[in-house]
């Protein structure tokens, strides 16, 4: 089956199996942008635009300053933002001085940020005003020699940057001053300063890091995945193949998928420059805000994650707004609900599908197609240009035909050249060139393939394997549910037992026994959910994959708490 790669019949006569890629740097596209469309507006963000030539003109000035504060080939820089237009310049800037980008949560706590700059290796760190007291508390454990201060009122239209602040105080609590000093920058005056000769390096696409992506860390400590520039000009090249019908320079793209989280990076920050298209950005999910943002900007790309379209359905003045801008939307970071799918493309006219890849692979490696082709129900697609895709046995490493479940592998020009400073755990994973998911699958006759579920959610319950995407499915066809989560937790009769975590749809009533009910219906007696809970959010990460692996740890010490107590 993989000798023929069934799935390359599929692909429409605009799609080709194969693309070239030439050999540049990521920031090459900002380049090209600036010197072919200098007053084209690259950014909307709240209120106010910016061409691509300011955006250009200050990410040199800024690489120019890295390089002067001591930033060589190779040294990595940390980035601390949420989607503002710093997280733009600096990201570019950081590429141009010859640094390897290290992209950071701003949610994070100083544990974790500690963690990330340790094992990083971080000389210096560009972050906001109210993030300077978290980041100036880690320095000392770390290799971070400078700090770089941003604000979001810097990038506000006037009377905004004058009220902002007061916002900004009144929702934190706090008002932080950085003087432009020391080992203290601030980036408006590093942008006041005349550009500065940039050093040349040699350069190979292949072998030269663009990118430290950091894997979220759900199951154990998060891994540095290493992406090349190789690696994101391949998967931006691939996506906009994927794209066909979308007109570059013309499109207006979405940006609430956080930029440090590296599906947003590669379908909004990269694409978005390749093609001169304007961002409208938003710092983060507000669903209201976002509603009026679509109404008012008319953005025609939306690349979003499931639990961001629900969110949006959910509100209850989603009918006020006229969405119907919204042409197409790849959804990835979670399974996407197909209720969810419809519902979403009945609401706005355009497409919703769903695609698939981890950061491991820049990330995407699976797509359903936007047009031309019926749609695959429960599919996250088929292998994208130049991507193999097979489905490994786990008993024996081999690959499986079609309709058997195992784990998904992928090769290709996007998957990561290793994790950093980790050769064992590269080793474990990348295997001949593949790369092994985690993830339970397998793929059809025609090369669409099907996501059963992570390897490490798997629930195994009175010896049954149990997926829990399959129970969420259900679960998602009934009215009253607006998001739910299935998890294996402790039980010592049968290992574990299935538990579903709901959260109901505003002034929605449902009991545990009518779903119980509603899940037998739809599936065997083993697999339905034998405890439900109801609540009022689940924990999600920072670009909104709901984390099943808490909830499993809530659960486990609640039963080492019980036991305790019977102790």
């Amino acid at each position: 089956m993989l000798e023929q790669r069934p799935w390359l019949k599929n692909y429409p006569d605009e799609i080709p199996s194969t693309l070239t890629y030439k050999n540049q740097q990521v920031q090459d596209y900002l380049k090209r942008a600036a010197e072919d469309n200098p007053e084209k507006i690259a950014i909307h963000f709240m209120g106010k635009e910016t061409t691509y030539k300011d955006i250009y003109e200050s990410a040199l000035k800024f690489a120019g300053y890295l390089q002067e504060i001591g930033i060589e080939k190779g040294d990595r820089v940390a980035i601390m933002l949420p989607n503002m237009p710093a997280s733009v310049i600096s990201y570019y800037g950081i590429l141009m001085a010859g640094g390897v980008v290290v992209q950071t949560n701003p949610l994070y706590m100083e544990r974790e940020l500690e963690y990330q700059m340790k094992d990083s290796g971080a000389k210096a760190i560009i972050t906001m005003d109210i993030l300077f007291p978290r980041v100036t508390k880690v320095m000392p454990q770390t290799d971070l020699q400078h700090v770089i201060v941003t604000a979001i009122k810097d990038y506000l239209p006037f009377p905004k940057n004058l009220i902002y602040p007061f916002i900004q105080k009144k929702q934190y609590g706090i008002v932080v001053n950085v003087n432009h000093e020391g080992n203290q920058h601030l980036l408006t005056e590093i942008l006041k300063q005349p550009k500065r000769e940039l050093k040349e390096y040699d350069f190979n696409s292949d072998d030269e890091l663009a990118l430290l992506q950091y894997t979220g860390g759900t199951t154990g400590f998060p891994k540095g995945v290493m992406l090349t520039h190789r690696n994101l000009v391949a998967n931006a090249a691939m996506c906009r193949a994927w794209l066909y019908k979308t007109k570059p320079g013309q499109e207006i793209v979405l940006g609430i998928l956080p930029f440090f989280h590296v599906y947003g990076m590669t379908t909004v920050l990269i694409l978005s420059v390749m093609d001169a298209n304007k961002m409208v950005l938003l710092p983060k999910f507000d669903a209201e805000t976002t509603l009026k943002t679509i109404q008012k900007q008319r953005p025609t790309l939306f690349p979003g994650a499931p639990t961001i379209y629900i969110g949006l359905l959910n509100h209850p003045d989603l009918k006020k707004y006229d969405l119907s801008s919204i042409d197409s939307c790849i959804s990835g970071s979670a399974a996407l609900p197909v209720e969810v799918q419809q519902k979403f493309e009945e609401v706005t006219g355009g497409k919703l599908v769903e695609g698939y890849g981890l950061t491991e692979s820049s990330p995407v490696t699976h797509a359903n197609f936007l047009w031309d082709r019926p749609r695959v129900k429960g599919s996250i697609g088929v292998p994208w240009p130049d991507t193999d895709a097979a489905i490994f046995s786990m008993e024996t490493g081999e690959a499986l035909p079609a309709g058997e479940v195992g784990e998904i592998a992928v090769k290709g020009p996007q998957v990561m050249k290793g994790y950093w400073n980790r050769p064992e755990d590269t080793a474990e994973t990348l295997r001949d060139g593949w790369l092994l998911t985690g993830d339970l699958g397998y793929m059809d006759e025609d090369g669409y393939f099907y996501v059963v579920d992570r390897k490490k959610d798997m629930i195994i319950a009175g010896g049954y394997n149990i997926y829990p995407r399959e129970i969420e499915e259900v679960l998602y066809e009934h009215p009253a549910v607006q998001e739910v989560v299935a998890a294996g937790i402790p039980d010592p009769y049968r290992g574990e037992t299935v538990k579903a975590y709901i959260v109901l749809k505003e002034g929605a009533k449902v009991s545990e026994d009518e779903l119980n009910k509603f899940a037998r219906k739809h599936l065997a007696a083993f697999k339905a959910p034998r405890l439900y809970e109801f609540r009022d959010e689940l924990p999600k990460t920072a670009v909104g994959k709901i984390l099943r692996r808490a909830l499993v740890d809530e659960e486990k010490k609640k039963l080492n708490n019980e036991q305790e107590k019977r102790a």
